[in-house]
């Protein structure tokens, strides 16, 4: 056993220090980058956001609206090649804008081939909860062989020397960071173990760009400040799930409970998506989720146009001219309080 003293923080304990700037309009900040990888010839231009492969957030309803706005979303596990076919009939995806998800075992893979021959999909994300098992690794070794020319994607980790390893020995091109930050996650209650998630950020992102790769920083974003201080600590895509959730079209009937309406939204480590998919929760796990009812929104539109104008005027405080500028433009402040909330109920 030993103890780290080093501050680690979250979204919540920093500010963004504004700077002198040369932006007059938030209209001049470029939100879209072009990304290249390290295991890959393939290359990516686009708004660095993701709708999480959640099953209320990761549809084909929230692509045709986040799509729109040249952003991805990760598409959850649980679709099957029917389902496919069925979408197709009516309207291709962009293979720019969506991941197709897969687990790690062998009927995983035999449906992820399926899925990425008939969708000549360009992104595949390889979704654990636990990154740090060998069985991931050599998962990503297997995919890499059969998808030489796909952009490869695997997590959930938090700490450097595991971004390191699945970016040169699994050679995939993005690593996926955040151990429980999400407001659907009971990963760090249940187990105790986690990263403060803009410090696994800062980390992971650094010993992702020393091998040319790159990070997802997943989970935590609660606010569009938060989102700001993902992309300054360094991560090159964020993905969202709870603040993308509540809205239209997001899968789920409106609940009304004393006069306000919402709408459900829940982990996929919990006991309610567990059930739902396989139809019990294995006896040797907890359930790692929970299941919230979020506020109903309204239209998804709404909430990225809130999003992307309030990430616009961070570039603008901070002199940063597009997203891939922020981590140079960024000193981060810490502080105790970040807002006043005197006549808030």
């Amino acid at each position: 056993m030993r103890i780290d003293y080093t501050p680690q923080l979250d979204f919540k304990d920093v500010l963004i220090q504004p700077k002198r700037t040369t932006i007059s309009s938030r209209s001049q900040v470029l939100l879209e980058r072009t990304v290249t990888f390290p295991n890959t010839t393939a290359t990516w231009t686009g708004v660095p956001i993701i709708s999480s492969n959640m099953d209320t957030t990761g549809t084909f309803e929230l692509y045709d609206v986040l799509s729109q706005f040249k952003m991805i979303t990760c598409l959850h596990k649980h679709y099957t090649l029917d389902d496919f076919k069925s979408r197709y009939e009516t309207a291709p995806l962009n293979p720019e804008y969506f991941m197709i998800s897969t687990g790690i075992g062998q009927e995983s893979l035999l449906k992820l081939q399926e899925l990425v021959n008939f969708s000549k999909a360009k992104w595949i994300c390889i979704d654990v909860a636990n990154g740090y098992m060998s069985r991931v690794v050599e998962y990503a070794i297997t995919i890499r062989k059969l998808f030489p020319d796909k952009i490869i994607v695997a997590g959930n980790v938090a700490s450097k020397e595991m971004v390191e390893e699945l970016i040169i020995n699994g050679k995939v091109d993005v690593v996926k960071v955040g151990i429980g930050p999400g407001s659907a996650c009971l990963t760090r209650r249940k187990t105790g173990v986690g990263v403060p998630q803009l410090s696994a950020i800062i980390e992971c992102a650094d010993a992702a760009h020393g091998v040319n790769g790159s990070i997802i920083g997943d989970g935590g974003i609660t606010c569009p400040g938060d989102l700001a201080k993902a992309f300054g600590g360094g991560a090159d895509f964020v993905m969202v799930g709870g603040q993308f959730a509540g809205h239209d079209e997001n899968p789920g009937t409106i609940e009304e409970i004393d006069g306000k309406k919402y709408k459900l939204f829940y982990g996929m480590s919990s006991e309610h998506a567990m059930k739902k998919h396989y139809g019990e929760m294995a006896t040797y796990r907890s359930s790692e989720g929970r299941v919230i009812r979020v506020p109903y929104r309204g239209a998804l539109k709404t909430t990225v146009q809130d999003y992307l104008g309030g990430l616009r005027s961070t570039c603008a405080y901070i002199n940063a001219h597009n997203i891939k500028n922020m981590p140079k433009c960024t000193t981060f402040l810490m502080v105790g309080q970040q807002l006043n909330t005197h006549f808030e109920k």
